[in-house]
């Protein structure tokens, strides 16, 4: 019992000045050392921690959104070998529709060259390798002439709702669903 009252001792003096001054004082010959008084707290020290806020993927947020407005992954989870191509294509084509919304909305994406798949365009020099990727023969310096393969695609903004729910629900992308009975 003793031995751990030292240990407390030992511990506390080592933490705290005020601990520290009875001990010395009690050591000293004094029997019982009137406490002294303890500063008072500054509010750095009485300021409660903030939270740290909850972060989620904004990839997560866009999948998340994708689902609830689409049923995107609904779609691509679902075994497909049950339906026909008909019932495929019909459900793919309501929610390829809805994700297109979600991408307007979030993102307003916009083709980058506004020339035709096939048609003939000049690259001029010192085009962004971001925005244009020249493919087959690409010999030679710009400008070069070749067709447009496929006329890329750019986000005009970038709109992603800020995540303001829990920790657990950071990862989830949609809740299940239970249907109260009667």
């Amino acid at each position: 019992m003793r031995l751990i009252l030292a240990v407390r001792i030992l511990f506390a003096t080592l933490f705290s000045r005020e601990i520290a001054q009875q001990v010395r004082a009690m050591l000293a010959g004094s029997q019982t050392a009137a406490p002294q008084p303890s500063p008072a707290p500054s509010s750095a020290q009485t300021a409660a921690p903030r939270p740290q806020p909850v972060v989620r993927s904004e990839a997560l947020t866009l999948l998340g959104a994708l689902q609830r407005e689409a049923r995107f992954v609904d779609l691509v989870q679902e075994p497909l070998s049950q339906y026909s191509d008909a019932q495929i294509g019909a459900a793919a084509r309501d929610v390829l529709r809805d994700c297109g919304r979600v991408l307007e909305r979030l993102f307003a994406v916009q083709p980058i060259m506004q020339e035709a798949e096939g048609a003939e365009v000049e690259v001029p020099a010192g085009v962004d390798v971001a925005r244009v990727r020249v493919t087959g023969a690409s010999a030679g310096s710009p400008p070069l002439r070749g067709r447009v393969v496929h006329h890329g695609w750019e986000a005009t903004r970038c709109e992603m709702p800020s995540w303001s729910g829990s920790a657990v629900g950071a990862r989830v992308v949609a809740a299940a669903e239970v249907e109260r009975m009667a």
